[in-house]
């Protein structure tokens, strides 16, 4: 059940990613609050996504943050503190207030190296489009 729901999590997130990165046609012209809309819906399902990648491990068990602070909280304490701790990861924040462990260190690495190359990708993409057109 939890690799299941990790896996459609995932899916989920690089489709739209994906698709925002492949219907250019739809986002022609310069920097537009549509982009901008776009992009901080994709930070919000990046961040959320990963909030519940690191809820659904902690159910299985599996320690991502130092002292077992997943495993002590009730369920809606731990979602929250799951999208808190995604949150602060993917905008590079870390307040230092949650340390990850073992996988959560490899997770949290991954998340945050998307928040840092998603800005650069998307001016590019806009750049990109403001040249394409006629």
């Amino acid at each position: 059940m939890v690799v299941s729901a990790s896996i459609i999590v995932v899916f989920i997130m690089v489709q739209s990613i994906y698709t925002y990165f492949r219907k250019r046609e739809e986002f022609r012209g310069a920097f537009s609050f549509d982009h901008f809309y776009i992009l901080i819906h994709i930070y919000f399902i990046v961040m959320i996504g990963f909030g519940l990648l690191y809820f659904l491990l902690s159910q299985k068990g599996i320690t991502l943050l130092e002292g077992g602070y997943l495993q002590e909280i009730s369920q809606l304490e731990r979602l929250g503190t799951s999208i808190y701790f995604s949150g602060v990861t993917l905008m590079t924040v870390g307040y230092g207030d949650i340390t990850p462990v073992g996988v959560g260190k490899v997770l949290a690495l991954i998340e945050a190296l998307i928040g840092y190359l998603l800005p650069a990708a998307f001016f590019v993409q806009v750049i990109r489009d403001v040249k394409q057109e006629p």
